[in-house]
């Protein structure tokens, strides 16, 4: 419980201010389309698992399609998580901020336990989870809730590691379940524990002469089957979407991948001066520096237990330095040359092997791994100082890279408060919204998750959406709504059955007198249900 705690309070630190605005903070600019996207998931997740989980998978996007939700990450945990939240508060950031802080304390105690178990040293450990959990790159995807929670990746290794230190059934179970929950918090990181893992076994075949126990192999099968079993009910939307034609092709990979730059970009306010070094190099796109402190202990520390392990301890059977090394140097180098993407040649291999490998596009995410193998590996240059030096050592180098790895006050954005005529539209009979500005142009499509947001005040279906997929029939019809109010426009709201309208005069800017007079001789057939200065809502009364 005190670990708990420990974790708990050092996400708050590290991410402040966001706990002293829990409920009005978030990556809620008009930039941060993907930040607004993972609070609607979120909030969509934890409101219908709650009233009614036959919806689920039916988001409140893209009306009339059905599925929408595996247009992109599903966020089931996340979601999960944010179930007390919005129970409580009915608020959508109070019910994202709970999983992003969830995240955080996942990935430290992860990433705490595996190394503790590796090392034999709870205090050594917690320059792991320093590490880890609180990497450059989490910090530059705060507005990525699924790329957050990455605590199942340790907690796989470490299900592996007591299988295979004591091969049973209920361990490959214990095995699987971790595997199927990282793969619905998200699902790269699901295919990363699973591929690690899939390694980690027959690494630890071969090292130990595990390939002959049979028992071994069973509790392995057994874990796969336990973690296909909970993922595909999740997974079957998926395969109906890439039987539509949604795909990412390996060329769409090829600017997802990581250069040398990215190993040098960092968020943290210590490596301000490594961004330009990064510049110089090349164009990043990926924020992967691990940190100075990982860094130089992990490659220390890897050296020191490579050439000169420690002897073995009976009170920590499952330890080995050297056993640890070689298992995690070999994944390092492995992960590090995938994250290269396509070109490198790894990644193209995987992609044509593993058909999952069809839905990703962003080798540069295997990057996350280095931070988590570099962090195992300075707890094992700790692990070897006695007694108390070693306690002194492990809580300096952990507050040192706390330090180096701050970002406080992290810039979250205050979140206007909601326009009131959604107060009055969560009370009206269920029906089709439309809501305008409608953006037609495919550059401006993320600006529909303000829609989206707003939408939590009062989940009606949204003609609006963004997503990773956009259907074809919703790039047709945006370039026909982006000129509303017009004859062409009220003649698809009739198509699609729409009941609502909601005009953002706000949105509009300084076309909004235009907008007002264009809309004129429409207005006998609309209702005026609110109105304010931001916007008005209507009630289409009849079509013209």
């Amino acid at each position: 419980m005190f670990g708990v705690v420990a974790a708990l309070a050092l996400a708050v630190i590290m991410t402040w201010p966001l706990a002293a605005g829990f409920g009005t903070y978030g990556r809620t600019r008009l930039v941060d389309a993907d930040g607004m996207y993972a609070i609607w998931n979120v909030s969509w997740v934890a409101h219908t698992l709650t009233s009614d989980p036959r919806q689920l998978f039916d988001a409140n996007i893209f009306y009339p399609h059905g599925s929408t939700l595996a247009f992109s990450e599903l966020n089931i945990v996340a979601g999960v998580v944010g179930i007390p939240g919005w129970l409580i508060t009915q608020n959508a950031l109070v019910a994202h901020n709970s999983a992003l802080l969830f995240a955080f304390c996942t990935s430290v105690i992860g990433a705490w336990l595996l190394a503790r178990r590796l090392t034999g040293s709870p205090s050594a450990a917690l320059v792991t989870a320093v590490v880890f959990g609180f990497c450059p790159y989490f910090f530059s995807h705060t507005a990525h809730i699924q790329l957050l929670i990455a605590g199942g990746i340790p907690l796989s290794l470490l299900m592996m590691h007591r299988l295979a230190d004591d091969p049973g059934n209920r361990k490959g179970i214990a095995l699987g379940l971790m595997i199927a929950a990282q793969a619905l918090a998200c699902a790269y990181y699901g295919i990363f524990a699973g591929l690690m893992v899939g390694y980690a076994a027959l690494f630890l075949a071969l090292s130990r002469g595990l390939w002959r126990n049979r028992r071994y192999w069973i509790a392995l099968v057994l874990g796969a089957g336990v973690s296909v079993l909970c993922v595909v009910p999740f997974f079957m939307p998926f395969l109906d979407l890439q039987e539509g034609g949604f795909r990412r092709t390996i060329e769409d990979s090829l600017r997802f991948s990581a250069n040398l730059a990215s190993y040098l970009a960092s968020s943290a306010h210590a490596h301000r001066w490594l961004l330009k070094l990064s510049a110089s190099i090349g164009r990043w796109g990926e924020v992967l520096f691990p940190g100075l402190v990982a860094t130089v202990l992990g490659l220390a520390g890897m050296w020191l237990a490579g050439l000169k392990p420690r002897p073995p301890d009976p009170l920590h059977p499952g330890r080995n330095d050297r056993e640890t090394v070689l298992l995690y140097g070999s994944l390092g180098v492995l992960v590090l040359w995938a994250s290269f993407g396509p070109k490198a040649g790894l990644y193209t291999a995987l992609y044509h092997a593993i058909p999952l490998f069809s839905f990703l596009r962003a080798p540069s995410r295997f990057g996350v791994i280095i931070p988590l193998i570099l962090g195992l590996f300075a707890a094992l240059a700790i692990a070897r100082l006695p007694g108390r030096r070693q306690s002194a050592a492990a809580v300096i180098v952990a507050v040192l890279a706390l330090l180096e790895l701050n970002t406080a006050p992290f810039p979250w954005y205050q979140t206007a408060p909601f326009p009131r005529a959604y107060l009055m539209l969560a009370k009206l009979p269920r029906g089709p919204v439309a809501e305008f500005p409608f953006y037609g142009e495919r550059i401006a499509y993320h600006l529909h998750t303000n829609y989206m947001l707003f939408s939590t005040a009062h989940w009606q279906p949204l003609l609006n959406g963004y997503s990773d997929y956009i259907p074809s029939d919703f790039r047709q019809n945006a370039g026909v709504l982006n000129w509303f109010p017009s004859t062409e426009s009220f003649a698809l709201l009739k198509q699609y059955r729409v009941r609502y309208i909601g005009i953002h005069w706000d949105m509009f800017g300084p076309a909004a007198q235009d907008i007002r007079e264009r809309l004129e001789p429409f207005t006998p057939y609309l209702r005026e249900l609110a109105s304010d200065r931001r916007m008005t809502l209507y009630e289409i009364a009849e079509f013209p």
